[in-house]
């Protein structure tokens, strides 16, 4: 059906209709690409979905071969000849796009097959609140026309590549229906490409980690506040043992003896970006992979006149052993944990990064 969810963000509701849309085949292996709320049926992903490509009598099975909730993207494996498909979409580049240039869309807009709307970038850089939960950063506002159905299908630049992949409309008025009013929304092709390309290799996102947890943007700045010092940036509330954190010297939150917490390191910038809050951090190491050196700057003990940049190089989750924490025995470690457990307690929340 068509019945859809909305997401808040950009003064108004970003409309995703949840269990029908398009997409489009990615290679020649018959790895095929769309939304992840595309698939989602019932609140649950299905092993199995139907594929129909253009020129194709019939409907394909396909089996689902991964998902990225947090991106909104899902790929699809068809399970036909590779001689009946079709050639892929020549993929493109957005981080050199420009606000003006051409675009079409392609999609299945309230099941019309194979609809061309075209239209320009209207502008770029935007940040949507994403289906995971997560915020999509630097997506694409276009104001080609695109309407439910439209939803996992190709934005391509006027050369046929692949730019983004549409996936929500900013919904107007006419008492909450879902319909294009000339805003919505593509998941930029550089982030498609690194998602697809990890969910085709490994059935999931391999997520890199420096292997620390962070304090909460709300608890930060009430810290911040008690202390009358800004603190722009991302505090280290505990590093995990045998982390990339760990053997770059990265320091947490500490429990003095008197109870009181004395503040670890505070994370100002990924190779050079400026960080301020807990998002920035997270995208940032998101957009690397594992094995790649990233160099932090923080402030040792949150003093800015301790500023050093220190090269770290990212793992995957699954290579971090989180269950030291509880078995740790060295002071460093049982006075961070003790420290994160407090900042915990108090409500925080305490992404794993």
């Amino acid at each position: 059906g068509r019945g859809g969810f909305s997401l808040g963000g950009l003064g108004g509701t970003t409309e995703v209709p949840v269990g029908t849309g398009s997409g489009f085949l990615y290679d020649y292996e018959g790895h095929v690409v769309t939304n992840c709320h595309v698939v989602l049926a019932g609140g649950r992903m299905p092993s199995k979905v139907m594929v129909k490509l253009q020129g194709m009598a019939e409907a394909c099975e396909a089996k689902v071969v991964g998902v990225e909730p947090e991106k909104d993207l899902a790929v699809l494996k068809m399970n036909c000849a590779q001689a009946m498909l079709p050639d892929p979409l020549d993929i493109g580049t957005s981080n050199d796009l420009q606000v003006g240039q051409s675009v079409v869309a392609i999609g299945n807009p309230f099941g019309l097959d194979n609809t061309v709307t075209t239209g320009v970038v209207s502008a770029l850089g935007r940040d949507l609140n994403g289906f995971g939960g997560r915020i999509i950063k630097n997506c694409i506002q276009t104001d080609a026309s695109i309407n439910p159905g439209n939803s996992g299908g190709p934005l391509m630049d006027s050369s046929g590549r692949l730019i983004g992949v549409n996936t929500a409309i900013l919904a107007g008025g006419n008492g909450g229906q879902a319909g294009n009013i000339g805003i919505g929304f593509a998941i930029p092709v550089d982030t498609v490409r690194r998602v697809v390309n990890e969910l085709i290799r490994y059935g999931k996102v391999v997520r890199p980690t420096l292997g620390i947890n962070v304090v909460d943007d709300r608890v930060a700045r009430s810290i911040a506040q008690q202390m009358r010092k800004p603190l722009e940036g991302v505090l280290i509330a505990e590093v995990l043992s045998n982390s990339p954190a760990e053997g770059a010297d990265l320091r947490p939150l500490q429990l003095r003896v008197d109870g009181t917490i004395s503040l670890g390191d505070l994370i100002t910038k990924v190779n050079g970006v400026v960080v301020k809050q807990v998002e920035d951090l997270l995208s940032a190491i998101e957009e690397q992979k594992k094995g790649d050196i990233v160099n932090l700057t923080i402030w040792r003990n949150c003093d800015p006149k301790r500023t050093e940049v220190i090269p770290v190089r990212l793992v995957s989750r699954d290579e971090v052993d989180t269950t030291t924490r509880q078995s740790t025995t060295s002071p460093h470690q049982r006075n961070s944990s003790s420290a994160f457990n407090r900042v915990r307690r108090r409500g925080s929340t305490l992404p794993w990064q």
